[in-house]
């Protein structure tokens, strides 16, 4: 009923099942027959679960949490690492950081299902997710405040306001953050938040963040897309230091205000309360720890 309700139509959860329509409504007539009640009320354009059909749907999420952790006890005992490991992160760290590793712990552990989801929007659930929505881990640049996560910290990452020097050269630079006002801003938007409201601190001195509103001359919704930009001189950004470290090295990038820095963003893995006691999600923030602790790739150990 779970995954009839997500899927709002037979032939929708038919397909993700990878099943005939005909063996989902047998199955749906089948449960109601046995229970006596409607589980569900059919339309023309989708079907909607009545009273009963919602009911039998929450205690579903509470037996299949039960089951999932029964499951967990017993590979817990015979210490082999087995099931599916579902994992979300950011697109570019992604693909840079997590596809390689992802590929050496299937190598580690044959009898793990690794799938690895990646999106630059990251949307936590209101609700306990289970099923194939769950996800074992979720990699996030920066800490969620959310208690229902825990949290534990991957690495450590600063953000870095830059521009190429071509367009230094034409613009000038920036001699405090409210001179970010009058230069052309590049602009990452993702999520929900206020992305041309740019805050600094002043190095390691405990005073109120300087907030500067900027002019977005350009914004995208691909941190990619703005790396490229600035690299063509189209004006200043704010990044990850694990994603222009390379070309701040080589010179492509100059970092602007050194003394003023925006927040860092720690890499943070995020497991939800009903995966802690995972093998699969324990294993592989061990690998994670190991592959960026206690330097990561972007810091050269010193």
């Amino acid at each position: 009923m779970l995954e009839l309700d997500r899927h709002g139509s037979l032939a929708a959860l038919a397909r993700a099942e990878n099943i005939t329509p005909p063996a989902v409504t047998k199955r749906l007539n089948q449960l109601e027959a046995r229970l006596g009640v409607r589980l569900a009320l059919r339309t023309t354009r989708r079907l909607q679960l009545t009273h009963e059909g919602h009911l039998l749907a929450q205690h579903a999420i509470g037996v299949l949490g039960q089951m999932q952790a029964i499951e967990e006890a017993l590979r817990a005992r015979s210490q082999v690492v087995a099931g599916k490991l579902k994992v979300h992160g950011p697109l570019g760290f992604g693909r840079r950081h997590l596809a390689p590793l992802m590929a050496q712990f299937r190598e580690q552990h044959p009898n793990v299902q690794a799938q690895l989801y990646l999106s630059d929007n990251l949307m936590l659930p209101q609700l306990p997710v289970h099923g194939r929505d769950a996800f074992d881990l979720l990699i996030s640049i920066g800490e969620i405040p959310d208690s229902r996560w825990i949290s534990h910290r991957i690495a450590p990452n600063r953000r870095i306001l830059c521009a190429a020097p071509a367009y230094l050269k034409r613009v000038g630079q920036p001699a405090k953050p409210a001179d970010l006002a009058a230069h052309d801003c590049l602009v990452l938007r993702e999520n929900d938040e206020d992305v041309t409201l740019w805050r600094f601190h002043n190095g390691g001195v405990r005073s109120a963040p300087q907030t500067v509103r900027v002019r977005a001359a350009m914004e995208s919704n691909d941190g990619e897309v703005i790396h490229q930009w600035c690299l063509a001189g189209k004006g200043v950004m704010i990044r990850s230091e694990w994603d222009v470290h390379d070309s701040l090295a080589d010179g492509r990038l100059v970092e602007l205000l050194p003394q003023h820095q925006p927040a860092n963003a720690d890499i943070m893995a995020l497991v939800p309360q009903s995966k802690v006691a995972s093998a699969r999600t324990r294993h592989f923030i061990a690998l994670l720890k190991a592959a960026f602790q206690p330097h990561p790739p972007w810091r050269p150990a010193p």
